[in-house]
């Protein structure tokens, strides 16, 4: 059986876990961790980023330096994962959700304006597949009503809108490193502060329990102690180190994921090309960093029986999120802005190939050729 996902391994992640061990500093912020922090910032032209235990802790921060209160309203796309709106409904937000663009699946950028009102403080967007969304639209959007801008970039890192990378173009940018995503350090994230360094300032103590220790680490302080909110957002020592050795060879991991995507790209043409599925669009702005590679089937039923066909031929494919504003909590915690003319269509049709690092040119033609025989 091909797997869906193996989690990304370049065979240095050993050597640097014992080296952290051998420093006797594992519980964070020790070498790899600043390692890891001062690549991202360097390479992403981003102020500052600080590693977090998961990309739902860098949502949560993100929600708590928006300040958000009881109450307000925040607007993202329905097609996403929970933690999303998790981070905000945990701060008592309305979630209002608005429909995406079938292309490509991000938020239709056309209807975010129209669902403004006076609750509205945020909008959370949701770079889906690690393509981008149409920022220029939303960030004006955003300065002109006074909004923040929240950028859910769990599946972006090293994709680009322009030439900037996703996650340091809104007030906030959230990634992930979970072991389905590109780089992964088995449970983790990031986030980028793009604002003020008083925005930077908050979102150390937030991540060290409301502390200054921050300040303590760096001399500019003789003790810490508790200043303010916060939680436990700072990951293990070990885990960075883990995240390390892939960020050492990122361009390489990125590569080899874009020669596979591009392999998927161009041999599906023909069934495109007879109308019996869609393949993904990249608009001209747009650099993606080949995150997944998704087909969309007729229909729901033809969706349901090409997953089985595929698992019956040893190749797991799988299909992606359920629209939240169709779950128990979505309908708690949210509404849908207007209809919902695309999201649950398009979701229903969509289904992820596998796609990760060291992959065989064999196992990439055996998926394909599968793939074919349905049709």
């Amino acid at each position: 059986m091909i797997p869906f996902n193996v989690p990304p391994y370049v065979g240095t992640e050993e050597k640097y876990i014992s080296q952290a061990i051998a420093n006797h500093k594992i519980c964070g912020d020790g070498e790899f961790t600043k390692k890891c922090s001062e690549w991202m910032e360097q390479k992403f032209n981003a102020k500052k980023v600080l590693l977090t235990t998961s990309g739902t802790s860098a949502l949560e921060m993100a929600a708590l330096l928006c300040d958000v209160k009881p109450g307000d309203e925040v607007i993202m796309p329905s097609y996403t994962f929970c933690s999303t709106a998790d981070a905000f409904v945990q701060r008592g937000c309305k979630i209002v959700f608005v429909d995406v663009r079938p292309d490509t699946m991000n938020i239709d950028e056309k209807l975010i304006e129209k669902a403004i009102t006076e609750k509205t403080k945020v909008i959370c967007v949701v770079h889906y597949a690690g393509v981008a969304c149409e920022m220029d639209t939303i960030v004006d959007i955003a300065h002109r009503h006074n909004l923040k801008v929240v950028e859910d970039a769990a599946q972006a890192v090293m994709s680009t809108y322009k030439g900037k990378a996703l996650g340091t173009i809104g007030d906030y940018g959230c990634y992930s490193f979970h072991e389905t995503k590109n780089y992964s350090m088995g449970e983790g994230g990031a986030i980028t502060i793009n604002t003020n360094n008083e925005d930077i300032e908050k979102a150390e103590i937030i991540r060290e329990k409301g502390t200054n220790r921050s300040k303590f680490w760096r001399g500019q302080i003789d003790k810490y102690t508790w200043v303010d909110y916060g939680s436990s957002y700072l990951p293990s020592e070990l885990n960075a180190a883990y995240l390390w050795a892939q960020l050492e060879v990122a361009d390489k991991i990125n590569e080899l994921r874009l020669s596979v995507w591009n392999c998927y790209y161009e041999a599906f043409k023909p069934l495109v090309d007879s109308e019996k599925i869609e393949i993904p669009f990249i608009p001209e702005d747009c650099v993606h960093n080949a995150h997944m590679f998704y087909i969309k089937c007729k229909d729901l039923k033809v969706r349901t029986n090409f997953i089985a066909y595929m698992k019956e031929h040893d190749v797991n494919c799988v299909f992606h999120y359920i629209p939240l504003h169709s779950s128990p909590a979505g309908q708690k915690f949210g509404r849908f802005f207007e209809k919902d003319v695309f999201t649950t269509k398009e979701s229903d049709r969509l289904v992820r190939l596998p796609l990760f690092w060291g992959m065989s040119d064999e196992q990439v033609d055996q998926i394909i050729e599968t793939a074919k025989s349905f049709f």
